[in-house]
């Protein structure tokens, strides 16, 4: 007789497939032209790509679709409606994530605490089991009081909606404080910081033509950008936009 306290098990199915794909490739064959407006448009928007970020971590919890729409109202102003929506994007983006890994730190610095602790409340030498650790003092003690203090510090930010943000990255922002240990002259590092801090990426929109309305990819590899309006006297085809003369071509999945 089947015991009525159990759950009962629904019918098996089939979960679907991923949608989307994410292929890399590279623009070859760029003229001199190509390159300057490429990187015009990287250093301009990325400019704007930190300032939103700083707003949007400035809004912290107090950010709402009011706040939103008019970081994307002031963007449109020295860009593009959509190269506004696609920066505000990525700037939520990185604030959900810097806010997703924050509360994986606060739980490592919380196991970190809780181990230490109970090897602390063991009598000193006593040996430690497959699931449970030995006992130890040394310089544990201090240790113990050293991750309490930074788990204070993580929940009051992560109560503030407090988040920390490098554009670029950690890491190589602070291979400037020791560039020789990085292997890296003055002019490499900030060749590399600025590249690192560029923005032109925008994600496609189903139902537009050859992915979205501000970078454009044929199927025979023509790439136009829609131009920000401070840049828009570097067009070279209508309606703001710029063709480069490089193809792109990808080796995989070429034909879907």
């Amino acid at each position: 007789m089947a015991d009525s306290r159990l759950r009962s098990i629904e019918a098996s199915f089939v979960a679907l497939g991923p949608s989307g794909v994410a292929i890399r490739t590279r623009l070859k064959g760029l003229t001199s032209e190509d390159d300057e407006v490429l990187r015009a448009m990287g250093a301009h928007l990325g400019c704007l790509a930190s300032k939103d970020l700083r707003r949007r971590c400035a809004d912290g919890l107090a950010h709402s679709t009011d706040t939103w729409a008019e970081r994307k109202r002031d963007l449109t102003q020295v860009s593009s409606s959509r190269w506004a929506g696609s920066i505000t994007k990525a700037s939520n983006d990185q604030w959900a994530l810097s806010r997703r890994a924050q509360f994986a730190h606060i739980q490592g610095l919380e196991a970190g605490i809780a181990t230490i602790a109970h090897r602390l409340s063991l009598p000193v030498g006593e040996k430690g089991t497959k699931r449970s650790a030995g006992g130890y003092r040394f310089a544990k003690t201090r240790r113990l009081q050293v991750l309490t203090d930074r788990l204070t510090k993580e929940r009051t930010d992560r109560e503030a909606g407090r988040v920390r943000v490098v554009r670029g990255g950690k890491k190589l922002a602070r291979n400037r404080h020791d560039l020789e240990a990085a292997q890296l002259s003055k002019r490499q590092w900030r060749k590399r910081w600025e590249a690192e801090r560029w923005f032109l990426s925008a994600d496609g929109e189903s139902g537009k033509r050859f992915g979205n309305e501000t970078i454009r990819v044929t199927p025979g590899g023509e790439v136009s950008l829609k131009l920000p309006a401070p840049l828009a006297y570097l067009a070279n085809a209508r309606h703001g936009r710029y063709v480069l003369e490089g193809a792109v071509v990808f080796h995989h999945r070429g034909a879907e």
